[in-house]
């Protein structure tokens, strides 16, 4: 007789897009959200069977888990960013983060809680406040389920998410509305690619930022750029370095973006956080181990 089907796997199994949903909003790079989803996998298949089955809501226990790997990443990262070369920025997403699978469980839904203004906001809270917030305000798990996650008091976790969400408060500006925003990041790579430093300054507001991460492995300003006129220069003398480049409209974190392509080679994506039909902030990320979603062809 052959191996009978564990009729639990594919429940077990489900939960694999849930949990690199999860992952990557509390971590900010989906590598590492891969791991972590790996690892939750690993510790339920070391247990033995009827631990397994002693186990009430095997979903909840792989949340737990993954949400108390997560937050013991985010304690070491900070070490880790502190060795990072040049500012880190979170790993920016394609529409479909995994293009050579078709399973939908391999993919990251795209939504405003992946947003690169939000994800950035994100990296300025504490590990406790980060885990807190994301899975009470994104994912509404009860404050009870977050404590035991968080290793703290459900009225702690409640001070923790309150805390969180006033920093995002006190960042955020009325989002444009879509289509305004592919207009303005098409106006911005039709100036880019005539180097029109005029063109540049005028779709920028005057108090921008450009942050770029190349996290060492390619060249990229360590420190971000500030002000419309010193980044439309910047960005005019980046296109005269680099003959060849070709720019391409693609969705960045659920939002218009571009992607800058070197001999079909993805060398840079460029996610935009736009007000009032200019551009506030840019985001630029060339670290090629942050660009290997974005496979073209």
């Amino acid at each position: 007789m052959g191996t009978q089907p564990d009729p639990g796997l594919s429940a077990i199994m489900s939960e694999r897009r849930h949990l690199l949903n999860l992952a990557y909003r509390l971590l900010g790079s989906l590598a590492d959200a891969e791991d972590v989803v790996q690892e939750t996998y690993a510790r339920w298949y070391a247990m033995s069977r009827p631990e397994q089955d002693a186990i009430d809501s095997p979903a909840a226990w792989l949340t737990k888990v993954a949400g108390r790997v997560c937050l013991d990443l985010l304690r070491s990262a900070r070490a880790r960013r502190e060795r990072y070369v040049g500012e880190w920025i979170p790993e920016p997403l394609p529409e479909r983060p995994q293009p050579a699978t078709d399973d939908p469980a391999d993919r990251v839904t795209l939504d405003e809680s992946v947003n690169m203004a939000f994800l950035v906001v994100l990296e300025s809270m504490t590990p406790a406040e980060r885990v807190a917030f994301i899975l009470h305000d994104v994912f509404r798990y009860p404050f009870a389920e977050v404590a035991e996650i968080v290793g703290r008091t459900p009225a702690a976790c409640r001070q923790l998410a309150t805390s969180a969400r006033r920093r995002i408060r006190d960042s955020r500006v009325p989002p444009a509305p879509a289509a305004q925003q592919a207009g303005v990041v098409r106006a911005f790579k039709r100036a880019w690619e005539g180097k029109d430093i005029n063109a540049l300054i005028a779709i920028l507001d005057p108090e921008a930022t450009a942050t770029g991460d190349g996290g060492g492995l390619v060249t990229a300003v360590l420190r971000p750029v500030t002000g419309a006129e010193p980044i439309a220069r910047f960005f005019a003398d980046r296109m005269d370095a680099r003959s060849g480049m070709r720019l391409v409209e693609r969705t960045v974190n659920g939002q218009p973006g571009l992607v800058a392509e070197l001999d079909g080679v993805t060398v840079s994506v460029l996610a935009f956080d736009i007000a009032d039909g200019r551009i506030k902030h840019i985001w630029a990320v060339l670290n090629p181990e942050k660009l290997r979603p974005w496979t073209t062809g």
